[in-house]
């Protein structure tokens, strides 16, 4: 990639600190992530929710990304409470315009084009996730989930990026983080990841 095509990257790190879960995974896969990005020649920026934000600025953040790329564990079945709350306020302030044009429905329309707004729709997304799952509970109908996948799971994220008009990316996921970690492999199933999508 050149300079005068470099691509520019939002990074979310949606990870909320707790004693049990300090973070340090998907911090460092974030610190992977922008050495990996910068040397292709990305352009980077940091989104973390342990620090105050301001929402127009949030809002020009993801105006400004060709690809948002959000690092979270999974907390619940979901993301964790404070970037629901990070989407609850920088989200809805976007739907005057900066990422969606109100629900996409017109008066004329009023059972039309729901979620059909989006205003980001040259912009990516991808997810990478943390669980504390095995991969094996995940595409197995005799396990928990029910034969569902980290992207059923996580249908809820697909269909937020979606009402911006925004394109996924394969999903990355780490699995078994909190009992049987082996985060060497993840390390380089990461970086192989990054490198085939970027």
């Amino acid at each position: 990639m050149s300079a005068t095509d470099s691509k520019n990257v939002l990074i979310i790190n949606a990870h909320q600190y707790y004693p049990f879960s300090e973070g340090k995974l998907n911090a460092a896969l974030i610190d992977k992530a922008i050495t990996l990005l910068e040397s292709k020649g990305y352009n980077t920026r940091v989104v973390t929710m342990s620090d105050e934000y301001d929402v127009e600025e949030q809002l020009e953040h993801h105006q400004w990304a060709d690809i948002v790329f959000l690092q979270s564990p999974s907390n619940w079945m979901g993301v964790p409470w404070s970037f629901k709350k990070y989407m609850d306020e920088v989200y809805t302030a976007g739907m005057g315009g900066a990422l969606c044009v109100g629900d996409g429905r017109t008066k004329e329309a009023p059972k039309k084009n729901y979620g059909m707004g989006g205003t980001l729709t040259k912009t990516k997304y991808m997810m990478s996730l943390t669980f504390n799952a095995p991969e094996e509970a995940f595409n197995d109908e005799g396990e928990f989930f029910d034969g569902k996948s980290i992207d059923d799971l996580m249908f809820p994220m697909h269909m937020n990026f979606k009402f911006f008009g925004m394109k996924p990316m394969e999903t990355f996921a780490c699995f078994d983080v909190m009992k049987n970690a082996d985060v060497e492999n993840d390390f380089k199933r990461f970086e192989a990841h990054i490198n085939k999508h970027f």
